[in-house]
């Protein structure tokens, strides 16, 4: 590999931890509009093993808003990144594929309230990512929830 080929693939790698970070204070900061500009205009996020829904980017944004209103606190925090790239017939540019876990500690609205927790869960996501002309995006956000704590959990 040349030296202007990895100085590319490090470019690539830092610009999509940057989208997954931002994929992650979008969601915690509840801007949902940031959240749909993190996709292409196909894309798609899957939280059905969360007990939400699946289909594209407006769709699960509108209930992501509604069903997290009442969890004031999140903070998202995704780690153990894998990425790995590739490059796929049918695709007009490059293509990306991470697999990351995630903790997620939220708490109700309650401005006298403790300040632990009242929900955590934990899991894995995999995340699509297509390069397009406005930089890399998401192509696909799927959830793979492994555990829960708190209100509704098993």
């Amino acid at each position: 590999m040349t030296q202007r080929a990895e100085f590319a693939t490090v470019r690539d790698r830092l610009a999509v931890d940057d989208l997954v970070t931002a994929y992650a204070v979008a969601v915690d900061d509840g801007d949902w509009t940031a959240y749909r500009g993190l996709f292409t205009a196909d894309g798609r996020a899957d939280y059905r093993s969360a007990g939400g829904v699946e289909g594209d980017a407006g769709r699960v944004a509108a209930w992501l808003a509604e069903s997290l209103a009442p969890l004031a606190v999140r903070q998202h925090l995704i780690v153990n990144r894998r990425v790995r790239f590739g490059v796929l017939d049918q695709d007009t540019g490059d293509t990306a594929r991470v697999r990351a876990d995630y903790l997620n500690p939220m708490g109700f609205t309650d401005p006298g309230g403790s300040a632990a927790p009242d929900l955590v869960c934990g899991g894995r996501y995999d995340f699509g990512l297509l390069r397009t002309a406005e930089g890399w995006r998401l192509s696909e956000v799927v959830a793979h929830e492994k555990w829960r704590r708190g209100p509704g959990a098993p």
